[in-house]
């Protein structure tokens, strides 16, 4: 351990927390990997419920009976339901169901797979709704320009219409990924080794819960400022001013 971080640790014990932790190989290790892994669990589900939410929101708004109604009751279902009771759902039910399906064979998700699947379906859902509330939020007489250029509805979908409601929608999109972001927290509960399931195992020998949760606390907090941030500037570059007023 570097000498800097033996006095950062002193000082800080002087105030009554222990991050006697740190000084260890193995479990400062641990705690970076735990992070690392968040860090991954999160870029997924990012990318994967941004997907979601795109398919979600054409079959929404597609005007095929259909489409909207499978779609319609699996928003219902999935935004009405916890998080964690999918993730329950999900590992241990539709998990046995795969292994039963392969006579007695490991299951090919494990369990960093069902969290991206599990957050990711759960969080598009809210971004098929914001979605959704974006692309009917497109004033009628761009649709009527579009047409009469000879979009069809494909080309209207994906040329006019989504980059439109992206920019209606970017607010609630990234009020919905930062919620994803805490949301990943989940992940210890079927023993991922995130950042949570790492600070769970090392409080457990050390007793030092109100260390590791100030530090849990910072690294969420930091992580959804970034987004937040990158939200905002990305609602700065992409704002039309005036349109719509």
């Amino acid at each position: 351990m570097s000498q800097p971080l033996e006095a950062v640790i002193g000082v800080i014990a002087h105030l009554g927390l222990d991050y006697r932790f740190l000084a260890s190989a193995y479990e400062r290790d641990a705690f970076l990997d735990g992070a690392l892994t968040t860090v991954a669990i999160c870029l997924l589900t990012i990318f994967g419920s941004l997907a979601v939410g795109v398919l979600l929101a054409a079959a929404l708004t597609s005007g095929r009976a259909w489409l909207v109604r499978p779609a319609r009751v699996f928003v219902e279902i999935t935004r009405n339901t916890p998080t964690l009771v999918q993730l329950y759902c999900a590992f241990l039910v539709l998990n046995m169901l795969i292994v039963r399906s392969l006579d007695g064979a490991s299951s090919p998700i494990g369990p960093f797979a069902w969290v991206v699947i599990v957050l990711s379906l759960h969080k598009g859902v809210f971004h098929a709704e914001a979605l959704r509330a974006g692309i009917e939020a497109v004033p009628p007489v761009t649709l009527e320009a579009a047409t009469s250029l000879g979009f069809n509805r494909r080309q209207l979908l994906l040329e006019v219409q989504l980059p439109l409601a992206t920019r209606f929608a970017l607010p609630s999109l990234v009020n919905n990924l930062i919620d994803l972001l805490k949301s990943s927290a989940v992940a210890s509960a079927i023993a991922v080794n995130d950042i949570t399931y790492a600070s769970i195992m090392i409080w457990t020998q050390r007793d030092n819960v109100l260390e590791l949760m100030v530090l849990l606390l910072a690294f969420f907090g930091l992580l959804s400022f970034a987004v937040n941030l990158l939200g905002r500037l990305l609602e700065a570059r992409l704002r039309m001013p005036g349109y719509g007023h």
